[in-house]
């Protein structure tokens, strides 16, 4: 996931990823705000992932197309 791509889609996507992730709260969302290394902690912590197992949960998410905002991009 693109950095860039990640921080500037965050408002359009936390809808989803809070979706796909639905022990993440409102109050986490907020906190994480667009940050792929906090959004992966919290992956931790909420889910009791190990490190790769979070990071290898959000690279599926981002190549299952269920990140797409919109038919051109995805997350």
């Amino acid at each position: 996931m693109n950095k860039e791509i990640f921080d500037g889609k965050w408002h359009e996507v936390k809808g989803k990823i809070k979706e796909k992730w639905g022990k993440l709260t409102d109050d986490d969302l907020t906190e994480i705000d667009g940050k792929k290394e906090a959004l992966l902690g919290k992956l931790q912590s909420r889910y009791g992932y190990a490190k790769e197992r979070a990071e290898k949960e959000l690279e599926e998410y981002e190549h299952s197309g269920s990140s797409k905002t919109d038919k051109h991009s995805k997350l």
